[in-house]
């Protein structure tokens, strides 16, 4: 059986929209997984220690905070820049508060200026990490631990870079179960039996 030319072309469409579907979402996680290895976009690495060579070159690290629309937080950097040498490990702080009368959940993003430097700013550890609650009227100090790749001084674009610059954006997230949980009912904490 021999199929007539509308059927095959029909049989193309099918295979063309299954093809770009499949495209598409895969597309998200690719660029993801690219983003990390490359330093694309202002992506940062992420090592468990700092770094084993310290070059006797300095790089000004300058910070900056900022938040999404609607997010009811106070946020922004205690210092806003700091000179380190390349391959020194660095500690800067944020601060974050919520003016608000409930609960409120937050996650941040983050990127690295200029582009090249991304794949060269290692965070050892960061608020940014992991989501963060903040009770109403609390005032917290976030640390981030990093440090500038002395590999850096070996990439053709970025050997260039003599400031890098490390921004936050907060987001607002739904409030984790047990959290949500005790904002709407305070006694629902209370475990001791009578």
């Amino acid at each position: 059986m021999s199929l007539s030319a509308p059927q095959k072309t029909a049989i193309k469409m099918v295979g063309v929209v299954i093809v770009m579907g499949s495209l598409s979402w895969a597309s998200v996680p690719f660029y993801d997984w690219f983003c990390r290895v490359t330093g694309f976009g202002g992506v940062t690495g992420v090592a468990d220690a700092g770094s084993d060579v310290v070059l006797d070159k300095e790089m000004l690290v300058r910070f900056d905070a900022s938040k999404e629309r609607g997010m009811p937080w106070e946020f922004k950097p205690l210092q806003h820049e700091m000179r380190i040498k390349i391959g020194e490990t660095g500690l800067a702080f944020y601060e974050a508060y919520n003016p608000t009368d409930r609960p409120v959940a937050g996650t941040a993003s983050y990127n690295v200026a200029p582009f090249a430097a991304g794949g060269y700013f290692t965070k050892i550890d960061c608020f940014c990490f992991e989501e963060q609650v903040l009770q109403p009227g609390e005032r917290v100090t976030m640390p981030v631990t990093f440090y500038v790749d002395p590999e850096l001084i070996d990439d053709r674009e970025a050997k260039f870079v003599k400031a890098i610059t490390l921004s936050y954006t907060f987001h607002e997230t739904d409030l984790p179960e047990e959290v949500a949980r005790l904002a709407i009912d305070p006694a629902a904490g209370n475990t001791e039996n009578n």
